[in-house]
């Protein structure tokens, strides 16, 4: 009533009370432009930062993991790495008893140096058949000239018998001096029959002299000691012996963290058995498995933001695709799908993209194969 009083004393007019339904309104007015203003704000945010990229939580870390295996059969000596522990290439991982390549290896090396000796054997059987042709060839010259001596003391006497024939009749020769020059004519010519039989003996020898010499320059002709047949197979045997000793001591062929472990001392193991993996997790990638409908705009050389459960959205992987299958999982499983039948339903299939990190990023981060990762491919730049 006092404020009546004093509004009719004023003379300013009433105000009707505020609806409820205008109040409602109002409310809706104002409900409505700040959806709106969010959604505004949120498409723009979509727009700048959200759209052209994909997602997948389809993806595991993988990496190209060396697996030991020893080269050479032996007994377990010293195994120096157990399961978990990190190595670098290079390290001593397994010793492997090295007693029978010790052997081999020796019994190799006097292999070697007896094919040296028989080579140097066979290079002195090749002189001393060279020296025998030529002493059969001086044997046929003193031969020769036998012959030539015998030929003139055949003539000799051939001209000393028919000076004495030609006087026999006068009685100035007697007959026991005519006897005596047949006599010598004879004896000179059986001497020179000698000496051409002495000249076919030495050339006969000389023949097999020559074969002699034939068959030891085979062996050596052409060759030297280094690379005579026999001896570059026992260097190449002595070689084939150090490698299986060396390979007894069996090293780690990259960084990597030892897993699946599978030897022990004292075990003997066979050459090519696996005795543990290596992977280097420090060159780990990603295999993201993106659904068909997703690939319109994916390209080789796109940046990827990669974010893993093992340490949480605060650290963020910058990677790259780097390659894209040629096929899909299930194409190349065990026992691939049958889409002919008539109960067939389609159901979206999913295509791996290889995706490479950033090694500074592992070597601060390190991640281990099979990991579950999330990737986005920011497909804006295509």
């Amino acid at each position: 009533m006092a404020d009546q009083t004093a509004a009719t004393e004023t003379g300013a007019p009433e105000s009707p009370p505020e609806t409820n339904g205008a109040r409602r309104a109002k409310l809706l007015r104002i409900l409505a432009i700040v959806v709106v203003t969010v959604a505004i704000l949120w498409g723009v945010w979509y727009f700048l930062t959200q759209a052209g990229r994909v997602y997948t939580d389809n993806a595991y870390v993988g990496a190209d993991s060396a697996q030991v295996t020893a080269l050479v059969s032996g007994p377990v000596k010293e195994v120096r790495v157990s399961g978990t522990q990190a190595v670098k290439k290079g390290d001593i991982l397994v010793i492997l008893d090295d007693a029978d390549q010790r052997i081999a290896v020796a019994d190799a090396e006097a292999a070697l140096r007896l094919a040296r000796q028989r080579f140097g054997q066979a290079d002195a059987n090749a002189d001393a058949a060279r020296a025998r042709v030529a002493a059969r060839a001086a044997d046929i010259g003193q031969a020769r000239a036998r012959l030539r001596d015998a030929n003139a003391t055949v003539e000799r006497a051939r001209a000393e018998l028919a000076r004495r024939e030609s006087i026999a009749g006068t009685g100035a020769v007697s007959g026991e001096e005519l006897t005596a020059a047949r006599a010598a004519l004879a004896s000179a010519s059986a001497a020179r029959d000698l000496a051409a039989a002495a000249i076919a003996s030495a050339e006969a020898t000389r023949g097999s002299a020559s074969g002699d010499l034939g068959a030891a320059e085979a062996v050596v002709r052409g060759t030297t000691i280094n690379t005579a047949p026999d001896v570059a197979a026992a260097e190449a045997r002595l070689e084939k012996a150090r490698l299986d000793l060396a390979r007894t001591v069996l090293r780690a062929p990259v960084d990597g963290i030892v897993t699946n472990r599978q030897v022990q001392v004292g075990q003997r193991i066979a050459a090519g058995a696996p005795i543990m993996v290596l992977v280097p997790i420090s060159t780990a990638y990603v295999d993201a498995n993106f659904k068909e409908s997703q690939f319109e705009d994916i390209r080789i050389g796109q940046p990827v933001e990669l974010v893993s459960d093992y340490y949480g959205g605060d650290v963020v992987y910058r990677g790259k695709v780097v390659g894209i299958a040629g096929g899909t999982g299930a194409a190349f499983s065990l026992i691939p799908a049958q889409n002919a039948t008539g109960n067939w339903v389609k159901v979206v299939q999913r295509l791996p993209v290889r995706i490479a990190l950033d090694p500074k990023q592992l070597k601060d981060h390190p991640l281990r194969v099979g990991l579950s990762m999330e990737a986005t491919i920011d497909t804006r730049g295509n």
